[in-house]
């Protein structure tokens, strides 16, 4: 329940980040009225989220606190409240596509917290990567589709992006 929460205060975060980059006037003026309280409602999730997760298992209490885990925990508050905070500050002014920029890096660092917390388990305290993992010949069949595949997606978003550039007037993009 605290994730799927968490989720939805984080997706109206992130369209409402959006529709700061991408619109002006009143609907603007709507979504940054939004983003504050969200922005807060995130990080309380993100802290409610963090505060609970070492409590689900041994595993990950000992990943947690002890040697190395811990080291690399460690910073995760830290650069998620600078994060945070740099988002709350830049909703009302600045560069419109901050909010949505910054709300994505928080997303960034939640699941770089997860995977540091489970890692290297698929599914918690059942599989593990290396058990998880494909054949060598099935990894490489994967690993040339993707590098066919990737640069076509990134050219193809560039372009939408480059395409649909710019603030949305009230008569849309025509």
């Amino acid at each position: 329940m605290l994730t799927g929460v968490s989720l939805v205060i984080g997706y109206a975060l992130l369209g409402a980040g959006w529709l700061i980059w991408k619109t002006s006037g009143p609907l603007q003026a709507e979504a940054r009225r939004l983003a504050k309280p969200l922005t807060l409602g995130l990080l309380a999730a993100i802290g409610a989220v963090s505060i609970y997760t070492p409590f689900l298992s041994t595993k990950y209490y000992e990943t947690w606190f002890t040697s190395p885990g811990i080291g690399a925990l460690a910073v995760m508050p830290v650069m998620v409240a600078a994060i945070g905070v740099l988002l709350y500050r830049r909703i009302g002014r600045g560069r419109d596509f901050l909010p949505f920029t910054l709300t994505l890096s928080l997303f960034g660092l939640s699941l770089l917290g997860l995977a540091i917390s489970m890692w290297p388990d698929v599914i918690p305290s059942r599989l593990s990567i290396w058990d998880a993992a494909a054949p060598k010949s099935s990894q490489i069949f994967m690993l040339v589709g993707a590098c066919i595949l990737v640069p076509l997606i990134l050219a193809y978003t560039s372009w939408a992006y480059w395409v649909f550039r710019g603030k949305v007037a009230e008569e849309g993009y025509h």
